[in-house]
């Protein structure tokens, strides 16, 4: 039997799989196949989840693991600072370390352990990096620049401005009104971006953020492969590099900011080294059950899921309860 996990930061949620543990690790296309059916949120196991996070070893010095992420339709995803920390999380109990670096597609990053939120609430710091504005690293077309900062964009909605990053998946930010925020506006915009369009042929991910005060944004974001979650780590570390950089007036780089989000929230703090930028970004990361699972079902075309065990932690309601009493 192998024990998977099932995660979740600001409750974007996920099963973590770890492939040293298997006699055989699963190829490519047996681990999309069993993403596909452990997250879909009908049939799917514990009703589904946002995606897959699979532990692998790594040969880079100084590593712990790499992590690879699959979305709930079978896209990978270049990266998840949610996922990262749950990643992080786990790697660090499994060698007893506190602070170290974990390989991602494009870098590796670090992660450290931070003082628990609350009891049953495990808290991690997570390195988002690199970061480009570059029309290549996106990518995007047909807008006329090479860089978008903070431009407004009428094919994508008339009076708002937008700013296209990479953290290193592709990010769309605004910074709107409460009015904008509630409106279909967001949903309309990240469904056509992410179906043949002109303007990003690869999809890209799409957040608007609202500035509650000089220290607290709230973001909600369409995701590129997922749609709408409770969260998106990369999304809310992205929104506060654009805050701090388009609202010069809030000196909001090196400072800890909070970003709130439909899962709860996480903190972040933004840096700049002459033209380079990197994130720091801190929440929970929640073991909500443990699963245990015949290694063969892994690798079956079918996965009987009527077959697992599942044990659930009681760290989701500890979370539950700690967000509450932020409110």
């Amino acid at each position: 039997m192998v024990q998977l996990q099932k995660v979740h930061g600001s409750q974007n949620t996920f099963f973590l799989l770890d492939q040293t543990l298997l006699k055989a690790p699963l190829t490519d296309q047996e681990l999309v196949n069993l993403a596909l059916q452990l997250t879909n949120n009908k049939t799917g196991l514990l009703s589904g989840a946002d995606g897959l996070l699979v532990v692998s070893s790594s040969t880079h010095p100084h590593v712990l693991g790499r992590m690879q992420v699959i979305n709930a339709d079978g896209s990978i995803a270049s990266m998840c600072g949610n996922g990262l920390r749950t990643v992080g999380r786990y790697l660090a109990e499994k060698y007893q370390q506190t602070s170290f670096q974990v390989e991602t597609q494009q870098a590796d990053l670090q992660i450290s352990l931070q003082p628990d939120w609350a009891p049953k609430v495990k808290a991690v710091s997570v390195e988002i990096s690199p970061i480009s504005f570059q029309q290549e690293d996106l990518p995007f077309e047909q807008l006329d620049c090479k860089q978008l900062i903070d431009q407004e964009v009428p094919a994508f909605a008339p009076d708002l401005k937008f700013t296209a990053l990479s953290v290193p998946n592709p990010h769309l930010i605004s910074l709107v009104s409460p009015a904008v925020l509630a409106s279909d506006l967001l949903a309309n915009l990240g469904t056509m971006l992410n179906q043949p369009n002109p303007y990003f042929p690869a999809g890209v991910n799409v957040s608007f953020a609202q500035v509650l005060n000089s220290r607290h944004l709230f973001v909600r974001t369409f995701e590129r492969g997922v749609g709408f979650t409770n969260a998106c780590g990369t999304g809310m570390s992205a929104a506060s590099l654009v805050y701090a950089l388009t609202r010069p007036q809030a000196n909001a780089f090196d400072q800890l900011l909070t970003v709130s989000n439909s899962g709860g929230f996480v903190q972040t703090r933004v840096h700049q080294e002459e033209q380079h930028y990197w994130v720091e970004l801190i929440g929970n990361a929640t073991v909500t059950h443990y699963i245990e699972i015949n290694e063969a079902q892994l690798h079956a075309k079918r996965v009987l899921l009527e077959q697992v065990q599942v044990e659930q932690t009681g760290e989701n309601a500890a979370y539950l309860k700690f967000i509450a009493q932020q409110l």
